[in-house]
């Protein structure tokens, strides 16, 4: 990082970061216009922002949010979503906490079977449905479920997009991520739905009128158009089996969700116009511009120098090596999006593996998922399914600020994390030792 380029870089960043999280202007105009700076210093070129895998805009995540949302704007016209949402206030007896402790677990188990964006996706609108019945604030339990989505997102190989980069670079496959890191992922549901309960206490008010009233409802009334949903389910269902068995199809999750998306509008009756017009586009600009100034920051070398004075300040210690991973890839997650990151990351911990060596190298790419994943819920722009769901909330005049979102987020990436650095050092040193 010895040239003006990486510096400018740094500083368009940090402007852009401080614009996004004081709201001085909208986060859309902050990217974009850190994105064009990143464009005009030549910190990046169009090649790279437009086409490279490596340092430009993730066109796989913005395309599998394109389709998934086309597909969760079609599954509202039938009704779908008032449904879940009657029959999940039904089954928790309308009490607010559990209602949202159903929330956090559904999503935390989909997460782990989807990525954690899909989750959040069909997840939000039902809990919006929820709150406008039970007249209660929605920004916790958007919230709430996001948190769970990323903490979900770390049992699997497909949970979360960071994880499948580690289990390429490490040479690892879906059952090690379930033997090694589910357990965890159910351990910090349960440290989630504590801390839930205590930072989110003010907002259980139960109105017991209200709750009456859902309680006398029927949820098969609300589903109005029988043949939509089963089109609609029909094709979800392929979607979801299409990112499952990804690694034997073989097809980029973007083009499964897009093709789903496709499949679905051309056998409904549902007008291309008001498919598109439930696309989150100010979200979808959103992701681009940070892309592009993140990748800016990859191509000048910024990452790169910060990932390798992490590397030569381990010293080789195998433990010592795991918990700064750990904790280093927390604190820069909530800063970057957790993508590039691990992308950058990825061969230095290679490295590291054989630095330490067996039987505590392997231990390092768990450090790196873990601390990649959880540190995304720190802050609004962490993580892909923290954008979205704010994109959403905004959308549906629920809107929560950066600041809003940190502070819950925070301390919760800061006690998984710490959880999960108990855990290592447990399951892998103590235990091990």
């Amino acid at each position: 990082m010895n040239n003006w380029q990486a510096w400018a870089a740094l500083a368009v960043f940090a402007a852009a970061y401080v614009l996004i999280i004081t709201e001085w202007v909208h986060r859309v105009a902050a990217a974009l216009g850190g994105a064009a700076l990143m464009l005009a210093i030549r910190a990046t070129d169009d090649e790279s922002a437009f086409f490279s895998t490596d340092s430009g805009i993730d066109w796989n995540v913005i395309f599998l949010l394109m389709g998934m949302m086309m597909i969760v704007g079609v599954l509202k016209r039938t009704g779908l979503f008032e449904y879940l949402a009657i029959w999940s206030v039904k089954r928790a007896r309308a009490k607010p906490f559990r209602v949202m402790a159903m929330l956090v677990v559904i999503t935390a188990a989909a997460s782990a079977l989807l990525d954690n964006v899909t989750t959040v996706l069909l997840v939000a609108p039902v809990t919006l449905l929820v709150c406008q019945r039970l007249r209660l604030k929605a920004a916790p339990y958007l919230i709430a479920e996001v948190l769970a989505s990323n903490i979900g997102g770390i049992a699997t190989l497909v949970g979360d997009p960071p994880n499948i980069i580690i289990a390429s670079r490490g040479g690892l496959n879906f059952n090690d991520f379930l033997v090694h890191l589910a357990p965890l992922a159910v351990l910090l549901t349960g440290v989630l739905l504590v801390m839930c309960r205590l930072m989110f206490r003010r907002f259980f008010v139960y109105d017991e009128d209200r709750a009456a009233e859902v309680m006398a409802l029927n949820e098969r009334e609300a589903v109005h158009d029988h043949r939509l949903l089963a089109q609609g389910l029909a094709v979800l269902a392929v979607v979801i089996a299409g990112f499952v068995l990804h690694p034997v199809v073989h097809y980029a999750p973007s083009v499964v969700a897009l093709l789903g998306a496709g499949l679905l509008v051309a056998i409904s009756k549902v007008e291309v116009k008001d498919v598109l017009a439930e696309v989150e586009w100010p979200t979808l600009a959103f992701f681009a511009g940070l892309f592009i100034m993140v990748g800016a920051l990859i191509e000048t070398g910024v990452i790169e120098t910060v990932s390798k004075a992490l590397a030569d300040a381990t010293g080789g210690n195998p433990l010592g090596a795991v918990m700064l991973l750990l904790v280093a890839s927390g604190v820069l997650s909530a800063v970057v999006d957790n993508i590039p990151y691990v992308a950058t990351m990825a061969p230095i911990t290679a490295d590291l593996v054989h630095t330490v060596g067996e039987p505590y190298g392997v231990v390092l790419w768990w450090a790196l998922a873990l601390g990649a994943d959880l540190g995304g819920n720190a802050t609004a722009i962490g993580a892909s399914a923290n954008v979205v769901v704010l994109g959403i909330a905004e959308r549906n005049r629920t809107p929560i600020t950066f600041w809003t979102f940190t502070r819950y987020g925070a301390p919760v990436a800061a006690v998984t994390i710490a959880v999960s650095a108990l855990y290592l050092w447990i399951r892998y040193f103590a235990l091990a030792g």
